[in-house]
């Protein structure tokens, strides 16, 4: 895969997933390196950091084992790189894309750098399309477009996982034939269990056909945690700059990326910033939402759907609050909704997708689709403002059209938010217009005549 250039003896010290080498060759950063011990198992790794002193090798799997003396670095003169070809999907892969479903390795055709090129932005092209997940709350208020990279903040103990299973096994981009869709799902950090939970469900749901699945865990080095991200995105280049398809990427968790990013710039003595995160957070997380999109030219686009959990639910964490900054939007999930039994619990009013606009309505979803999702925000905002109300004066000093506005809040999180398993997007609508006859026709500010009178019919 490598050319092999030269070798190194001369380990300083070993610090975790890091290894220090006085520096005595000319060597560049982000290379890769093969690391032998004793035992003479061969190590992959690649170079962190240096200066004129000294080289520091993050090495992907673990440093046990290693004694100073017995180190030798080999230096391969090129970057990491990801051997891919046909027969991508389907495959099961660890988190540094060795595959590890029993299946034979790929025939490679290409040998792309996983840090990616850089894309020039006058080559790109404004996302557009509707991609369906199944979920209401996002197909209908805050829709997925194709090119767009749409985070969702969880929380601990939250249902992301089973969402990112539902949204893998039922997305779709509509218009297009199935093969041209395809799905590339990475889990960061995972227990074995959950590892387990994802390979299994893709399997039984059929999901597992049209995508790659990659898979580090809690157990590997904290060091491949950062690379695993960075192969998943280079086999959804690959899928959808090189064959032409439409790619989901869903990456699971970006804070078990975080954090370690955190442990292994703390291992490299890096000035820490906000939280004990490196200053560099920003940039490092721009490195890879920006890898989604639409070029040029290019009949294959790449969409992200990252999930993070925020810490303590504190949306104004580093990670959600840096997250936001970079990505078209959020979509939020609630504990509050959660407790009460709301599945997916989707908090619609914190959520919000920037690019929703240019992926629905005619030619896209339903010409009445942008009216409606505008009604049900303004209805379900003004149902949440009346239970605060409710709480003061009790719900016997609500005016009769504020009784109303608390019925249909109730209906909605029941009824429109809440659901047993994948919606198509028209049933999503005809949930939506369901949940709207509970108002008056007079309340219905945001639809036309013609809207009300062909969808609403007669409120109760």
């Amino acid at each position: 895969m490598y050319a092999r250039v030269t070798v190194q003896h001369a380990a300083a010290r070993i610090e975790g997933p890091l290894l220090f080498l006085k520096r005595t060759l000319e060597v560049g950063l982000n290379e890769a390196v093969e690391v032998r011990g004793a035992d003479g198992r061969a190590r992959l790794g690649r170079i962190a950091a240096l200066d004129e002193e000294r080289v520091t090798v993050e090495v992907l799997e673990s440093t046990t084992g290693l004694a100073l003396p017995d180190v030798t670095a080999r230096f391969f003169g090129e970057p990491l790189k990801f051997a891919l070809g046909p027969g991508l999907l389907g495959r099961v892969f660890n988190g540094v894309g060795q595959v590890i479903d029993g299946g034979p390795p790929l025939a490679a055709h290409r040998e792309p750098r996983i840090e990616g090129l850089p894309v020039n932005p006058v080559a790109r092209e404004t996302p557009r399309d509707f991609i369906e997940t199944g979920v209401t709350a996002i197909d209908l208020m805050n829709s997925l477009v194709r090119g767009q990279k749409l985070p969702i903040f969880s929380g601990g103990g939250l249902p992301h996982d089973r969402m990112a299973v539902e949204i893998a096994a039922h997305a779709r981009l509509r218009g297009a034939r199935p093969e041209d869709f395809a799905i590339v799902f990475a889990g960061i950090g995972l227990p074995h269990e959950r590892a387990e939970y994802f390979r299994r469900s893709l399997e039984t749901s059929g999901g597992l056909e049209r995508a790659a699945l990659f898979l580090n865990l809690a157990s590997d080095s904290s060091s491949q945690r950062l690379l695993t991200p960075r192969y998943a995105l280079t086999a959804a280049e690959h899928l959808a700059f090189t064959e032409g398809k439409h790619v989901l990427v869903i990456i699971t968790d970006m804070t078990n990326y975080c954090e370690a990013l955190r442990e292994v710039a703390g291992a490299k003595g890096e000035i820490p910033g906000r939280k004990g995160y490196p200053g560099y957070l920003y940039s490092d997380l721009a490195t890879i939402y920006e890898r989604a999109g639409c070029l040029r030219g290019a009949r294959g686009t790449l969409t992200q759907l990252p999930i993070l959990s925020m810490p303590s639910d504190d949306i104004g964490h580093p990670i959600p609050d840096l997250s936001g900054y970079i990505t078209e939007g959020q979509i939020v999930l609630s504990r509050e909704l959660e407790r009460g039994g709301v599945y997916p619990p989707v908090n619609v009013l914190a959520s919000l997708s920037r690019l929703m606009k240019n992926g629905t309505g005619r030619g896209y979803t339903h010409p009445d689709h942008p009216a409606l999702a505008s009604q049900l925000f303004a209805a379900y905002a003004r149902a949440v403002q009346t239970r605060l109300l409710a709480s003061v004066v009790g719900e016997e000093g609500l005016s009769e059209s504020d009784r109303a506005y608390l019925a249909f809040g109730t209906e909605f999180e029941r009824k429109l938010l809440c659901q047993d398993g994948p919606r198509a997007f028209e049933e999503s609508m005809e949930a939506g217009w369901g949940v709207l006859r509970r108002l008056p026709q007079a309340e219905l500010t945001r639809l036309s005549d013609a809207q009300i009178a062909g969808h609403v019919g007669v409120a109760p």
